[in-house]
């Protein structure tokens, strides 16, 4: 039970990171929102990680499949902070909730893992929910929503390197250099598009670094109780914090078809992730 009120908090406390990134997406460069995002991240997380788990901090057996998972979340990261600096919360996160479809898919090719004939299915289930999202000849079909999945994309890659490295390295120190990495790379590429934020912006800014940090500890200590593949459908929970965010502070609300896909791709998520666990 304390698992799943942890892991339930943390789905709660990170649509709030994003509902300030798009609030801060009208007057502040989506990229730099995102270098803010892990630099903040890394500012409050270090000294926890320091004064807390410093005996789990060892280094990592695997440092380059390290750096790739850090360039995957970090990917992910910027997909998803462009297409809700453009379309609703509710919508991009549906649209990103295609990852675990994703991992399924490519997890016979990079883990080498035999994926029956059922789990085939409830990922091409999942993939007509996302077209019935867009509905692609029905809606103008942008570079939000193509970004939207690519948060899904990328999102289902890391997990897949996650799991290869579950096995050697420790979940603390993957998570403290997941964000150092996204941290230097952001700061090479942010001075393109640098604004220099008002103090107001600042504040948000660091905010927000703090719901990620809070969201990601939340998860940590979920993970000390049960297994990431039992909690694993607790994440859709942050779907409802985010609709409830989006109405509330951008009068965003999901249509009909929006909830139908989001209905069908939960459904096949849920169906992979339960076949897994018995597996």
């Amino acid at each position: 039970m304390k698992a799943i009120v942890l892991n339930l908090s943390a789905w709660i406390m990170l649509p709030f990171m994003d509902a300030i990134a798009k609030y801060l997406s009208t007057e502040l460069s989506f990229f730099q929102i995102t270098w803010a995002r892990y630099f903040f991240t890394v500012f409050f997380t270090l000294p926890f990680m320091f004064f807390f788990f410093k005996k789990n901090l060892t280094w990592s057996e695997n440092p380059k499949l390290q750096i790739l998972r850090g360039l995957t979340l970090f990917s992910a990261n910027i997909c998803f902070f462009y297409s809700i600096s453009v379309i609703s919360m509710a919508k991009a996160l549906t649209l990103a909730f295609v990852a675990p479809l994703i991992t399924t898919a490519l997890s016979p090719i990079i883990l080498g893992e035999k994926v029956c004939l059922r789990r085939w299915t409830a990922v091409l289930v999942g993939f007509l929910g996302s077209l019935v999202v867009i509905r692609p000849g029905f809606l103008e079909f942008n570079l939000a929503t193509i970004a939207a999945l690519g948060t899904g994309c990328f999102y289902g890659v890391y997990l897949i390197i996650t799991r290869k490295l579950h096995s050697t390295d420790s979940p603390l120190f993957t998570l403290l250099f997941t964000g150092v990495v996204g941290t230097i790379v952001a700061s090479f590429f942010v001075p393109i598009v640098w604004t220099t934020p008002t103090s107001f912006q600042w504040i948000w800014l660091a905010i927000m670094g703090i719901f990620a940090c809070l969201g990601h500890i939340l998860l940590i200590y979920s993970l000390k109780y049960a297994d990431a593949s039992k909690l694993a459908p607790f994440g859709y929970f942050e779907i409802v914090t985010n609709i409830i965010l989006g109405y509330y502070i951008f009068n965003d609300f999901p249509d009909l078809w929006t909830f139908t896909g989001l209905f069908i791709i939960i459904t096949s998520g849920i169906y992979i992730f339960n076949r897994e666990s018995r597996l």
